[in-house]
């Protein structure tokens, strides 16, 4: 009797404390008694991802989502189940993140962590990155990702700030690649093709470190083809060809000589107004006053910002360049941390277009198909033939009013077909066109260009000296203080653009 008093007064007291207990929710999953079973669900998986348990992380992360597809948390579990994903790493793992992000911003493009995916969608094709000389897949793909992060979310001055600088940095690799190609091409003696890489180089990125490197071979390259110009024609006048055909050949190949000598002035003179402080600049300058050219001047404000863009740039140390050997990464101390990367992909100049360019030039045409006389696009009369080389300058009907053998004035040179003076026949013997086609006589003091004085020296010549007098020019002790010197070996010397 006493045994069953107490075990009568236990039943009870369970049967009383089970009554006055509030019924809570079981939850299997969470193996925890809650009220909000998605909140702890993701409290779980983000403390899986805080101790790198991330199989765990993501299974919570999916149970969330699968069962709970109203909760506040979705949003922030699908980014936690990227983020898995990303922090885990891995070819695999990468790509899996990847599309987790993609997937986060279709469905939430809203939000503010939007932009951070779409970042991270660039960080990791820009952590796939490989060497310039190896494959640049990845490396185009981050340029990508990082030019639709800071057009996509512009407002976000962090996350654009990070992704221009990587951005600069990602640029610098692709145009790496593309001036080692267009060097190739250069040392090949394929001038057409490393001029067409080049000037797509120098178009596309601007703060490419070797950019004046760049324009120096593009120069190089056009004063290259001149000298093979030239050794042809050494070589065809000990040929038997005819007066006419001999004639038209050298008519053909100054007018060549002069588009390349000009174009190559370009080249020379970009470097000197946009990059004065880098180390082509002094090169630059003697084959312009080889080339009896005017030499411009920079504006004291795009000498600042040559001077800004070269003092943010970072050597690589002896470590790091013997570290590199053995890295699949590539260097990128070179990139310059100041300025804005390029946004907008420019066409690519494309070798057969030069070609083409080149035989309208040899030809006298310009790309509308006008007949160059001398300097002057004159529009080809109706029924006048088409020019040939045995006739390079076909008799016109009764539009020209050119004296043979005498220098015309461009301002008196007829531009249409109704002029009604007498033309003049001319004399198939004598080459006044060819006298015409040479360039004017260039200013004794090739620096006249910062006076603002005219020249002789093209259309570039001409508006970089209209532009200069009108802005505040720098001089040459702010032009030499300005330059940082570097040592150059021996392969430098030896080879242009080493």
């Amino acid at each position: 009797m006493s045994l069953r008093t107490p075990v009568i007064a236990l039943a009870a007291m369970l049967a009383l404390t089970t009554a006055c207990t509030n019924k809570k929710v079981n939850n299997p999953l969470a193996k925890v008694d809650s009220k909000q079973p998605d909140k702890v669900l993701f409290d779980r998986g983000m403390d899986a991802m805080k101790h790198n348990r991330f199989d765990v992380a993501r299974m919570t992360m999916q149970t969330l989502i699968a069962t709970y597809p109203d909760s506040e948390f979705i949003a922030r579990a699908k980014l936690a189940l990227a983020d898995s994903w990303y922090a885990e790493g891995g070819t695999a793992g990468m790509a899996q993140a990847e599309q987790e992000y993609k997937d986060f911003i279709t469905f939430f493009p809203n939000l503010p962590e939007a932009a951070e995916a779409q970042l991270k969608i660039a960080n990791i094709h820009f952590s796939e990155m490989e060497k310039p000389d190896r494959d640049f897949a990845h490396a185009v793909r981050a340029e990508q990702e990082y030019r639709e992060t800071i057009l996509q979310y512009p407002d976000n001055q962090k996350i654009a700030a990070e992704a221009k600088q990587k951005l600069m940095q990602v640029q610098e690799v692709i145009a790496e690649r593309e001036y080692r190609v267009g060097r190739f091409y250069y040392l090949r003696e394929s001038y057409p093709a490393a001029i067409a890489r080049l000037e797509s180089l120098v178009d596309r990125y601007p703060l490419y470190s070797k950019a004046d490197d760049a324009l120096y071979l593009i120069g190089q390259s056009y004063e290259s083809q001149v000298g093979l110009t030239r050794s042809k024609q050494i070589e065809e006048r000990e040929k038997h060809l005819s007066e006419a055909q001999r004639k038209a050949d050298e008519l053909a190949r100054e007018r060549y000589i002069n588009d390349a000598v000009q174009k190559a002035s370009a080249a020379y003179d970009k470097i000197l107004t946009r990059y004065p402080v880098m180390q082509r600049a002094d090169d630059a300058r003697a084959r312009l006053v080889a080339l009896k050219q005017p030499v411009p001047r920079p504006t004291k404000a795009m000498l600042a910002q040559n001077k800004a863009e070269e003092a943010s740039r970072r050597e690589q140390t002896t470590m790091g360049s013997v570290m590199g050997a053995f890295s699949r990464h590539p260097d990128v101390s070179a990139a310059a941390r100041v300025g804005d990367p390029s946004l907008q992909t420019q066409d690519l100049v494309s070798a057969r277009d030069l070609l083409a360019a080149q035989t309208r030039v040899i030809s006298g045409q310009t790309a509308d198909n006008k007949v160059m006389i001398g300097k002057v696009n004159v529009a080809p009369a109706e029924n006048q033939k088409a020019p040939t080389s045995d006739n390079p300058n076909p008799q016109p009907s009764s539009n020209t009013n050119a004296a043979e053998g005498s220098q015309p004035d461009p301002s008196e040179l007829p531009v249409a077909s109704n002029q009604n003076s007498q033309p003049t026949a001319p004399d198939p013997n004598e080459l006044t066109v060819a006298k015409d086609a040479q360039p004017a006589q260039a200013p004794a003091a090739v620096n006249e260009i910062a006076q603002g004085g005219t020249n002789g020296g093209g259309a570039t010549a001409s508006s970089g000296s209209s532009q200069g007098s009108s802005q505040d020019l720098a001089t040459d002790e702010q032009i030499a203080s300005s330059k940082h010197k570097k040592k150059k070996g021996i392969l430098d010397k030896i080879i242009p653009g080493k």
